[in-house]
């Protein structure tokens, strides 16, 4: 049975680039609780250490991580009474791991509880897309990821929404109006 608290967990996931993380710095700044993302934690962490578990060296032992820091950060907000927004996550981690070894997405997620079922997806946005220390891979192979993430959420039964290419603060009001 769907926990009422997990139904409260909602997905900003898309394209790499797309403006995820600014979304969620917005959301942030008008009171709501918000998760970063695994993956820029796992980087940071790898790189002050011996780095190995880095998406461009070896991708199956960071999706690993991403899935094991995304089900640590839902169960450390299991409690919320309120919206809770998770910038990427397990369902993302998930995708990685698949594309990584070919482990299905519903064979990692069968035990855990879907999130909100409405999913807020960033599209493509060339003109906004940079790589950093982070985010190293190239538009073609976001665009690509993309592409996964769309599959794998609608095959899970998740309604996509895809957020327009507008500024941040009318994109938190598109994302806050949805949540109906």
């Amino acid at each position: 049975m769907q926990s009422y608290t997990y139904s409260r967990h909602v997905v900003l996931s898309g394209c790499s680039g797309g403006g995820k993380s600014t979304l969620l710095a917005e959301l942030a700044g008008r009171g709501f609780q918000t998760v970063p993302e695994p993956g820029r934690r796992i980087v940071a962490e790898e790189r002050r250490g011996e780095g190995k578990a880095l998406p461009w060296i070896d991708l199956e032992a960071f999706a690993r991580r991403a899935i094991d820091m995304s089900s640590r950060d839902r169960e450390r907000f299991s409690s919320a009474d309120r919206w809770v927004f998770f910038d990427r996550g397990l369902v993302d981690a998930a995708v990685a791991l698949e594309h990584a070894t070919g482990i299905a997405v519903s064979d990692t997620l069968s035990k855990t509880d879907q999130f909100h079922h409405q999913v807020f997806l960033t599209p493509p946005w060339l003109e906004i897309y940079e790589t950093d220390s982070e985010r190293q891979h190239h538009f073609d192979e976001a665009l690509a990821e993309y592409q996964r993430l769309l599959e794998a959420f609608e095959q899970l039964g998740y309604h996509t929404i895809i957020l327009p290419k507008i500024d941040v603060k009318s994109r938190a009001d598109f994302v806050l109006k949805g949540m109906c």
